[in-house]
């Protein structure tokens, strides 16, 4: 497992378990967030689709990486690039605590954001689970196109998996 690829909807918990497989395989992490809202010295501006794809072909010439993220069009060279990918399915209530669990920390400063953590935003995150859960077949087939390569789980605590990747007769 060199090139893993974790998918998943609004507060699934895709950092949390990236940051985790990263420091247990001693893999570098990316959020496709940053990839895609890139920050410099004068703002955040949002890249083009063909720029992100770019970043993420350079990044890829380093050899091992983990992305998290959602399913966006142009992150979809990922699923080919990809060795294991990762589809994060959170329960559906779990997420929705989540949304509010961390708009909370972040207005209370507990929590740091790249974005400004607002009701405009508390509502966009609940809108994204609500069309995620809509068009979730979309998802589902094109997860069946490299069912070889995909892990789904419903938590990210348990890491146990990690060890069947490096050992896969295991």
């Amino acid at each position: 497992m060199k090139k893993v690829l974790i998918i998943g909807i609004v507060a699934s918990g895709k950092t949390t378990l990236a940051k985790r497989l990263s420091e247990k395989l001693k893999i570098p992490w990316y959020e496709l967030d940053s990839i895609v809202h890139h920050r410099t010295e004068t703002g955040r501006y949002k890249r083009t689709a063909d720029e992100q794809i770019e970043v993420i072909k350079d990044i890829d010439t380093y050899g091992e990486w983990i992305f998290e993220g959602t399913d966006r069009p142009s992150y979809r060279c990922l699923f080919e690039m990809a060795d294991t990918i990762i589809f994060l399915d959170t329960p559906l209530w779990k997420r929705r605590i989540r949304i509010l669990t961390r708009f909370l920390k972040q207005n209370l400063g507990i929590e740091k954001c790249n974005y400004k953590p607002d009701i405009g935003m508390l509502k966009l995150m609940y809108k994204w689970t609500r069309d995620f859960e809509r068009s979730r077949d979309e998802l589902e087939s094109r997860l069946r196109l490299y069912k070889e390569k995909v892990i789904r789980l419903n938590d990210n605590n348990d890491l146990n998996f990690a060890s069947r990747l490096h050992h896969p007769t295991a």
